[in-house]
């Protein structure tokens, strides 16, 4: 559990320290859900979760409500949502989520990102047995709320697994339990931090320092491509 949670933090740090790349996908996700739903999050589940996710990120309200303006404008882009999915050195494998309003280009970078950098491209479905879809839900445990109590009342909205750290929590859910359980944290009152469908390895893989750098060259590469909104790994 502690592993866990140290993982995303370090990982969140990370993003902190990559600004300039990290709001420009969150207003990728805000526009898409804006221009499919309308420009109110009231009445859009969809906008307020992209909303909720860029603010969970320090993403600056002018950013967020300049991109919902940019969506519901006149000349708003058409979003396209495209996956991705490759093996790179030592057994790793890849799973990429896209956001774009111009696939072509897409496909070329995502393609050159992984095979100029000792990877190799893969077939849609490829991995489909490789990784689960989950619900994954953070926030801060309410006060005078006991673990056990909330993993109770969140059993039948789909919870699989509540993870607790000083205060720090993370619900794991099915994908398809997303709407479920986000209704259910509305009932209890709990405001959420972060509110993401994820893809978790089934069998993940330990490398080395050594072998984890040469991994770490193409997900860098994808993570900083303009349309890359996720990378997924095998990788413990």
């Amino acid at each position: 559990m502690g592993r866990a949670f140290e993982y995303r933090k370090a990982a969140k740090m990370k993003r902190w320290g990559n600004m300039s790349r990290v709001f420009p996908k969150l207003a990728k996700s805000i526009e898409k859900a804006a221009k499919e739903g309308g420009g109110d999050p009231d009445m859009n589940p969809k906008l307020r979760t992209a909303i909720l996710n860029a603010k969970a990120e320090n993403m600056p309200k002018d950013n967020i409500e300049a991109a919902i303006k940019r969506a519901i404008g006149k000349d708003a882009k058409d979003m396209l949502e495209v996956t991705f999915e490759g093996k790179g050195p030592h057994g790793s494998l890849i799973f990429v989520e896209c956001l774009t309003d111009n696939n072509t280009r897409t496909v070329a970078n995502v393609k050159n990102h992984i095979n100029k950098n000792g990877g190799e491209m893969l077939n849609n479905g490829s991995l489909d047995f490789m990784f689960s879809r989950k619900s994954i839900f953070e926030f801060d445990l309410p006060e005078g709320m006991d673990v056990e109590e909330l993993e109770l009342e969140l059993i039948d909205a789909g919870l699989e697994e509540i993870e607790e750290e000083e205060g720090e929590c993370i619900v794991h859910a099915d994908y398809t339990d997303f709407g479920n359980m986000s209704q259910k944290f509305d009932e209890l009152g709990i405001e959420l931090k972060k509110a993401t469908l994820e893809r978790i390895a089934n069998t993940p893989i330990s490398l080395n320092e050594e072998q984890m750098e040469e991994v770490q060259k193409i997900i860098d590469k994808l993570e900083d491509d303009e349309d890359v909104q996720a990378v997924y790994t095998n990788i413990e």
